[in-house]
């Protein structure tokens, strides 16, 4: 008998018996995320769950705070499976939001502080939201004025809730709702409204770069038996300590860092934003053991002059995107390359795994019952091994849809199932277990001529120049070949970028061949991101082309005065 207690139209579940198989199999869990915090704050009751420079945590306060606010927003008219609009920061506030209602079953739309009306419009008419979560203090945005304007434009939107701030005419302090809720009454009212293990947990949105995000169902079971194989993948144990500095409401935040909080009884460092010398104290002060970084970390660490300052002694382990060699050598601590999607599958390596896999692969699943395959693009021909290929996944995490939305759903898995990622991959077998090693996304390439340059290939070397911090390759038009390659470059502290003949030396001497030579260098303090916080390519390549019209205009105007 299926536990789906609140189930939601436009949902594309897991197939009755394939979500049997998991269970039985232990690919998922058995439990709901409530059910599980329940059973770590029995168990540890007094050890601190989450720290931030505010203040802290036990497990035992997540717990009672969490029953109270949940019940708060069912006594406010929210009911399961609502959903709710998210905007907020990397605060305990988002986490108690966040976990109240995976406790009463209402669903949050895990959006961002930055989308604006096109973005969280759409999502207000996909999803049917109800409810909006908003944090009164993020930056100098007025969240809680943008949701009452969101909400006279869409009012089916009927409860507003206010954290870190005082609650509008329209809204309800957070604060206050849970102060006003007392634990006995909010477990009375909890009992017997939980949602089931096959519920719907939270709505994530998809990675894209364009259009309207695709809105990804995540299911309790599922979810915590993908982050703890995960955390297994990295020999995580209870005794470790994680910090992050990137939004909470990623999709990457739930199952590297809250998950496995809740789940295993570890605790976690929070930091409202990427601040490179606050991390490195931080990792100081609470003895951390655990970093990553997704996104601006690792290069801003890389430029950072003053590492040698802070002890970083305790750090087991620090995980980023790529070039983890290049940042294990700068750390002096040992660091792996990972991958994640949302749509379900998660790459990584632990310390101990041998240098190769961390630094040259970003490793591999931590489930045993995900299946990679490699294809040919636009097919489902298998490449041949050493070959690279598109990477498709199958697995007890892997959505089996996109909510609400049939043509994305038939463009995005092959005839058997497996979802097209549009990220290239090579297969790399060590030691007789089979690892990944990204090579850029389908479209993430140079039409020079002809010739293609792929600009990880490229990147991946120039991130080896003793002056570079961090190097993006884009294409930039060019009137002859159509695209050249434009590298955008963060000098390391005190050094100056090279020139495009010294660049091009130092690539020819390392075997690259001289036509994937980038034929302009940009300097550049900081890679601009989205607003799911993914670097913005696109950005880049809008950034040179407009250099180059500037450049072109300015020759025309010299010409005209010679003349």
């Amino acid at each position: 008998m299926r536990d789906i207690r609140y189930p939601i139209e436009g949902v594309i579940y897991h197939p009755e018996e394939r979500a049997r198989g998991y269970l039985e199999r232990s690919v998922w869990r058995p439990q709901t995320v409530g059910g599980v915090l329940r059973e770590t704050a029995s168990r540890c009751p007094e050890r601190t769950a989450l720290i931030t420079d505010e203040g802290s945590l036990t497990f035992r306060e997540l717990d009672e705070l969490t029953d109270r606010l949940a019940a708060a927003m069912l006594r406010l008219g929210l009911r399961a499976p609502d959903r709710v609009i998210f905007q907020m920061g990397t605060t305990i506030e988002t986490a108690l939001a966040l976990l109240a209602c995976y406790k009463a079953g209402i669903v949050p739309v895990c959006s961002l502080p930055q989308h604006r009306q096109l973005e969280i419009g759409a999502l207000i008419r996909q999803t049917g939201a109800r409810g909006y979560f908003v944090q009164g203090d993020f930056g100098r945005a007025d969240l809680p004025d943008f949701a009452a304007q969101m909400m006279a434009d869409y009012p089916g939107v009927e409860h507003l809730i206010v954290a870190r701030g005082s609650a509008s005419q329209t809204g309800h302090a957070m604060g206050s709702m849970i102060d006003g809720m007392p634990l006995l009454q909010a477990r009375e009212q909890l009992f017997g409204n939980e949602p089931g293990c096959e519920d719907v947990l939270s709505f994530q949105l998809s990675g894209g770069t364009t259009g309207s995000p695709k809105i990804i169902p995540r299911f309790h079971a599922e979810y915590l038996a993908h982050a703890l194989a995960c955390a297994r993948r990295y020999r995580l144990d209870e005794t470790e300590r994680i910090i992050w500095a990137l939004p909470l409401l990623h999709n990457a935040a739930q199952v590297y860092v809250l998950m496995p909080v809740i789940a295993m009884g570890v605790s976690a460092v929070l930091m409202p934003r990427v601040d490179v010398p606050r991390m490195m104290e931080l990792i100081d002060q609470h003895r951390v053991t655990r970093a990553m970084s997704i996104g601006p970390i690792a290069p801003q660490i890389m430029a950072y002059p003053d590492l040698a300052r802070h002890d970083l002694s305790s750090l087991r382990l620090f995980i980023t995107m790529s070039a983890a060699d290049h940042l294990e050598r700068h750390l002096g601590v040992p660091c792996s390359n990972l991958f994640g999607i949302t749509e379900g599958l998660l790459l990584g390596s632990p310390a101990d795994a041998p240098d190769y896999v961390r630094h040259h692969t970003q490793g591999k699943s931590g489930c045993v019952e995900d299946e990679i395959v490699l294809l040919e693009p636009e097919s489902e021909t298998p490449v041949k091994p050493g070959e690279m290929g598109e990477l498709c996944f199958r697995g007890p995490a892997t959505l089996p849809g996109f909510f609400n939305a049939p043509d994305a759903n038939a463009r995005s898995f092959t005839a058997h199932g497996f979802y097209r990622t549009g990220d290239m991959m090579t297969a790399h077998v060590v030691d007789g277990d089979t690892f990944y090693t990204f090579g850029g996304r389908l479209r993430d390439n140079i039409n020079r001529g002809g010739e293609k340059i792929g600009c990880e290939e490229v990147e991946a070397l120039i991130n080896t120049h003793p002056a570079v911090s961090e190097a993006r390759l884009v294409a930039m038009p060019d009137p002859v070949y159509g695209e050249k390659g434009c590298i955008f470059i963060i000098p390391r502290p005190g050094s100056l970028a090279p020139s495009v003949p010294e660049l091009g030396a130092f690539l020819v001497e390392k075997g690259l061949a001289k036509y994937k030579c980038p034929e302009r260098v940009e300097h550049i303090d900081a890679f601009p991101v989205t607003k799911v916080g993914k670097l913005d390519k696109a950005a880049l390549r809008t950034r040179i082309a407009q250099v180059l019209n500037r450049e072109a205009a300015m020759r025309r105007e010299s010409d005209d005065d010679q003349d």
